[in-house]
């Protein structure tokens, strides 16, 4: 190895452990604070000198963080498949049937993209009420259900597929449904995994639709939670915050490190040959 391979490796080396410094170190001093005892300093020493686990069973159970962690499972236990069941759906023919007015719809679909929440938060708000669905699950994840983001990612993901495949599906006697759900569908498993993985950001740490949405403190998530919690900033309250920020943050990193092996480029590569 040569002085200028060994420096450019050397700069690749350092870079990436500056990225990781900068990433990952703001959740370790949360996690070291958040396992300081109660009689120690937040600011007196880096590392926890008796390290301890009082403050998470603290915000579970005085700061009714075990009703918030609940209602924030089942809200995303919920919006997920639905999200996935409904963008599949709708971008198939987006992708895949020829109709009049196909564009005016993508370009529709997609132009909801651009409008803020803010703009239509406030007649939202006044339909959940009338439907009946604040203070409840399916009036938390009723925004989720379908995102047009979904539905482009897996417009795009259908068109990589050979229209081969579904052909010679159709010649096997499958129709529409079938070929999509069994043929396109299990090849788009990353794509799915991927926006399994946005619908779960997007819906774990949601604030503002939650808090207009949930007037009853027992309909509240994680966030409005860990927003109320942060409101009392004092030494001992800023323990039980860093904790509940990793109570918070601890399902989203397991998600991701369990989900990340499905990403995988190129899934029909070689699938039919020239």
């Amino acid at each position: 190895m040569n002085s200028n391979q060994f420096r450019k490796k050397a700069v690749a080396y350092i870079t990436m452990v500056l990225i990781t410094i900068v990433t990952v170190g703001p959740f370790l001093i949360t996690l070291f604070i958040a396992a300081k005892s109660p009689g120690e300093g937040i600011y007196g020493s880096f590392l926890p000198e008796n390290p301890t686990f009082e403050n998470f069973i603290t915000a579970f159970d005085k700061a009714n963080f075990g009703t918030y962690f609940l209602n924030t499972v089942i809200v995303t236990g919920l919006a997920i498949p639905f999200n996935l069941l409904f963008c599949s759906l709708a971008a198939y023919p987006l992708a895949r049937m020829d109709f009049r007015g196909r564009s005016v719809v993508l370009a529709l679909i997609i132009s909801t993209m651009m409008v803020p929440f803010q703009l239509y938060m406030a007649p939202l708000f006044q339909l959940a009420g009338e439907l009946g669905l604040r203070n409840t699950h399916a009036g938390l994840i009723v925004l989720q259900v379908s995102t047009a983001f979904g539905i482009f990612l897996m417009r795009q993901a259908y068109l990589r597929i050979p229209k081969d495949l579904e052909e010679s599906a159709y010649l096997d006697g499958a129709n529409r449904f079938k070929v999509w759900y069994l043929v396109v569908l299990p090849l788009v498993k990353p794509t799915l995994v991927t926006l399994a993985i946005f619908t779960f950001m997007g819906t774990w740490g949601d604030y503002l639709w939650p808090l207009l949405n949930s007037t009853d403190s027992t309909m509240y998530t994680l966030s409005i939670g860990l927003a109320q919690l942060s409101q009392n900033f004092d030494g001992a309250n800023l323990k039980l915050i860093s904790a509940a920020s990793i109570l918070t943050t601890i399902p989203t990193l397991l998600i991701f490190i369990w989900l990340q092996k499905y990403f995988i480029s190129g899934a029909t590569d070689g699938a039919v040959k020239g």
